[in-house]
């Protein structure tokens, strides 16, 4: 039985300005096998071969666009290398190549059952965007060689599936690297890039656990609707996802300093929340409350008419009664 390749460590790249694409090589060869110039002159070669084709298109007779010619002259850039630093997956395939190794698109027929059992690969590489990473069994072990990782990260095989699935529903491009992988690599290649490291799988667990306490407190005070999105999402595509909230928060706080507010208070903003018809009711109430406040402090008089009335029919009376006595006396 052989033993664990590389005397057990795990082969890992930190990212590099853009060279995602050589640490996502050299993790799936696990050792630094190739540089960006590699890359680059793997890159240049494609652009070359595919000049000839098309020049061969263009100047056979009856050619449809004779134009064609000039789509990939010297000079007109390249197609495989973008000016980032982001190669195709015809440079990726090629390197590998080197190491009578395929690169099989997960989702073509070739790749048989691996997308709904991967674990029967040795290797994966992924893509979207401007960035590449490998997925690779390492002594039995598989682990995300994420270059955007510090270490890299393990992965148990029931994850490992659920993983894949969630990369291709947030539209990676996922490819199978299939063949005979390197052995061993001497830890002092020659020529080695510089940014490569070896862990043993304990240390690479306490990097990515110590990372990931340091982590937990802004993971914590994210909204709900960032933490829904950012299944499947990358470190970088988080740090832009946070980035941009906290831009708009600050917006939004900023505005609403400028404009005193729409809610002074904690009053005002339940008046606001009041419904529309609300302020009718409350001034009919105000009058009525009015009305009876005034009621209780000034005793309702009854009209002056009322009031005369009665005291002339008094007077009335009196002299009547006075006359009768006088008259009574006199008889008398």
């Amino acid at each position: 039985m052989d033993g664990p390749s590389n005397g057990g460590l795990l082969y890992h790249e930190v990212q590099e300005g853009k060279l995602c694409a050589v640490h996502c090589v050299n993790t799936a060869l696990q050792g630094p096998f190739f540089s960006e110039f590699d890359l680059a002159a793997l890159a240049a070669d494609l652009d070359q071969r595919e000049r000839l084709v098309m020049l061969e298109g263009s100047q056979s007779p009856g050619a449809a666009n004779p134009a064609a010619g000039d789509f990939l002259a010297e000079g007109e850039g390249s197609h495989n290398v973008s000016l980032g630093g982001d190669f195709s997956i015809q440079v990726l395939q090629k390197a590998l190549e080197v190491w009578d190794l395929q690169v099989i698109p997960l989702d073509a027929p070739a790749a048989g059952s691996s997308l709904f059992d991967p674990e029967q690969e040795v290797a994966f590489i992924c893509h979207l965007q401007d960035h590449w990473f490998c997925i690779r069994k390492v002594n039995g072990e598989w682990y995300n060689f994420n270059s955007l990782y510090p270490a890299p990260e393990h992965l148990s095989k029931f994850y490992l599936s659920a993983f894949i699935d969630t990369l291709k529903g947030s539209g990676w491009s996922i490819f199978a690297v299939r063949g005979n992988f390197p052995k061993e690599c001497p830890m002092a290649t020659e020529g080695s890039n510089g940014f490569g490291q070896w862990l043993t799988p304990d240390d690479a667990q306490k990097i990515t656990t110590s990372c990931n306490q340091v982590q937990t407190p802004t993971h914590q005070v994210q909204s709900p609707l960032l933490g829904q999105q950012s299944e499947g999402m990358s470190e970088m595509d988080m740090i832009a996802a946070q980035q941009e909230e906290a831009d708009l928060n600050a917006a939004i706080a900023a505005s609403l300093m400028d404009a005193g507010g729409p809610f002074p208070s904690y009053d005002a903003a339940q008046e606001y929340s009041k419904p529309q018809d609300a302020p009718v009711m409350e001034a009919a109430s105000s009058k009525d409350n009015n009305q009876e406040e005034t009621d209780k402090s000034e005793p309702s008089a009854p009209p002056c008419e009322d009031t005369q009335e009665p005291a002339s029919g008094s007077d009335t009376k009196g002299e009547v009664s006075s006359v009768e006595g006088k008259e009574s006396a006199k008889e008398e």
